[in-house]
């Protein structure tokens, strides 16, 4: 039996845009995605448009469930939070453990999330880089056990490496570019990464790859 995994990173973010925006934000590390980023997230739901993904999961922080949206507005499915999928919980940047939206006040903004679902994997602040990489790890194998069609994970660039490492033998390079796509395709207990990092679904592309 094959499965094909995506792995997308969210789109770029209000603060890469406008760095001012961290000093007067409510939730400095929860930052939303920036209107180029909401155009990416938008091509990146065309870029899947016609694939067979049948659930699409997204870490819990504000621009990678903005960036799930606008897939799932796309493809007509909901959206399962995972906080397995979290960000990297570095104390060097961030003072405390991030405040985000509740399930229930992102449902009020975002009508498509499954209600129902519960995460899988907890990321617990502070996180060193091998914990985020296991913890992300750990996340990809426990959802590709459970949900063995094709799915869409949508995550960070700890995240799209961690979850790709968790699946992919030898800890390959991955390029996790701001709303890159990596595809993984599953034979049996054998993965094959056929995308590493593709952004020619993307209008404008970064130049810099930041992991967070």
């Amino acid at each position: 039996m094959t499965q094909t995994v995506w792995i997308a990173r969210h789109g770029n973010r209000l603060d890469f845009v406008n760095p001012e925006w961290f000093n007067t934000a409510q939730r400095p590390y929860d930052p939303p995605l920036s209107e180029d980023g909401v155009g990416q997230a938008k091509e990146l739901g065309q870029r899947l448009r016609g694939e067979t993904i049948k659930h699409i999961f997204a870490s819990p922080f504000l621009r990678t469930v903005q960036t799930a949206n606008q897939i799932a507005q796309i493809l007509d499915l909901p959206i399962k939070i995972e906080a397995g999928l979290s960000e990297w919980l570095n104390p060097e940047w961030m003072q405390t453990e991030p405040e985000r939206l509740s399930v229930e006040e992102m449902q009020k903004r975002f009508p498509c999330i499954d209600s129902g679902y519960t995460s899988r994997v907890i990321a617990h602040y502070p996180e060193t880089n091998e914990k985020v990489l296991e913890r992300t790890a750990q996340t990809a194998r426990r959802l590709t056990t459970e949900f063995t069609d094709d799915i869409l994970l949508v995550g960070h660039g700890a995240s799209v490496v961690g979850a790709t490492w968790g699946l992919v033998g030898g800890q390959p390079e991955v390029n996790a570019t701001l709303c890159c796509l990596v595809k993984l395709v599953g034979h049996g207990e054998k993965w094959v990464m056929e995308l590493n990092g593709d952004t020619s679904h993307l209008s404008q592309t970064e130049k810099v790859i930041r992991f967070n």
